[in-house]
């Protein structure tokens, strides 16, 4: 985790690296997006299929190494390029020879890797995304206990899900967890760790679930919730994956008296021949100065501003009701074919004077948040007073304050955040 955490205080003070430019490429291996899918097979085998997907960070480099856990014995290794739907080219090697890589300097020499050779150098202040699919066997961590199964691991990625075999129901886990069914009926438990710190999971389950065409859940409506005082989420959009979801958002606060913050929010686009994304900006607040380009290979993406009512007259759909006078940013790119993605890295400057706003001698942000992932990140000069929902807080390089919100519920968060000055 110590890798996630230094490239996400490189990568988040974004100033500074857009200053830099290449020659702030990291001295060691970063990863950012990581999320894992276990697949719990038969427990006579103690095996289990993992479905491993990470984002390599470390600008210009060209392989990424996967290191295989201790006590774990691998099997039916593949490695494909996310945006292109690919293969790419392994090896397995041990950890003498991965050390020898100068983006594994201090790294651990006493376990083996996946040496992946990425299908491009990873761009400046862009990603390489892979999928790693294997296999482990790994009677410590999967193993009967009297009736039941367990599965029994600590999980240092941030973002998992895990899932039962045919026919067995879950009777506990220790995580808070969301607790879906897969397409075929089986159970999976999914949440999100944004602490830094490893999860201990414990699964356990018996059997007693249905198994075959009884299993299959009932699809999802779009019936909202009506337990609330106002309209909720839909049941599709509560019954979704939480951790899966790669939506992610910071916002760079500046001095409280513009009203003004930047942002950065990455998007991924899987959906074949979409060709557009389109931002609409909420209600207000009012934006300034887009500029988009693709992570996974760097290029620059153009940026126009319109109004609901120009892109009515363009007969152009959002895909959602748009006001008229709202305004949208529209990011035209190149078409996605099938099996193919692209991740988006759109920046913004939005002015909102009710959302962000000077009190007195205090800085006010209050502003709801969607994306299971946020941070906010106080401006240079002030030091953090009261924060409605919990986060966990770091002090970035250059002294500026960072609050991250991870949110496994299938709602928005309504973040207010006070501070003020700090003593010169």
């Amino acid at each position: 985790m110590h890798k996630i955490i230094t490239w996400l205080l490189m990568a988040l003070c974004s100033g500074t690296a857009h200053a830099q430019g290449s020659a702030a490429a990291a001295p060691a291996q970063t990863e950012t997006d990581e999320y894992t899918h276990y697949e719990l097979l038969q427990p006579e085998s103690a095996s289990f299929a993992i479905r491993y997907e990470v984002t390599a960070t470390a600008a210009g480099a060209k392989y990424y190494f996967n290191p295989i856990r201790k006590g774990s014995v691998a099997s039916g290794e593949s490695v494909v390029d996310v945006m292109t739907g690919q293969p790419l080219r392994f090896e397995v090697v041990s950890g003498e020879e991965a050390v020898k890589d100068p983006l594994m300097k201090g790294a651990s020499s006493s376990v083996d890797y996946i040496k992946v050779h990425l299908a491009r150098a990873v761009p400046t202040e862009g990603q390489a995304r892979m999928l790693i699919l294997k296999t482990y066997k790994d009677a410590k961590s999967y193993y009967r206990e009297g009736d039941a199964i367990v599965f029994n691991r600590p999980l240092s990625i941030p973002r998992n899900s895990v899932v039962l075999p045919a026919g067995y129901e879950l009777v506990a886990c220790n995580v808070a967890s969301q607790v879906l069914a897969e397409p075929d009926g089986r159970i999976a438990v999914s949440f999100l760790n944004g602490s830094g710190a490893e999860a201990p999971l414990v699964v356990k389950a018996k059997l007693g679930a249905q198994t075959g065409a009884a299993a299959a859940p009932r699809a999802p409506s779009s019936a909202k919730s009506w337990e609330a005082p106002f309209e909720g989420e839909s049941e599709q959009q509560r019954l979704a994956e939480r951790a899966h979801q790669d939506r992610e958002i910071v916002y760079f606060l500046q001095q409280p008296e513009t009203h003004a913050f930047s942002l950065y929010h990455d998007y991924t686009e899987s959906r074949a021949s979409m060709d557009k994304y389109f931002n609409v900006v909420r209600s207000g607040s009012k934006v300034s100065d887009p500029s988009a380009y693709v992570l996974d290979t760097g290029e620059k993406l153009s940026t126009k501003i319109m109004t609901g009512a120009e892109l009515a007259a363009a007969k152009v759909s959002v895909g959602e009701p748009v006001e008229t006078a709202a305004q949208v940013v529209v990011i035209p790119f190149s078409p996605v074919k099938p099996g193919q993605s692209l991740r988006l890295r759109i920046s913004e400057t939005y002015t909102a004077p009710v959302s962000y706003r000077l009190e007195g001698d205090e800085l006010v942000f209050d502003r709801s948040l969607g994306r299971p992932r946020n941070a906010v990140v106080l401006p240079e000069g002030w030091y953090l007073t009261a924060s409605s929902i919990p986060a966990t807080i770091t002090q970035m390089a250059d002294g500026r304050i960072r609050l991250d919100f991870w949110n496994g519920r299938p709602d928005s968060v309504d973040v207010l955040i006070r501070a003020k000055r700090r003593r010169h």
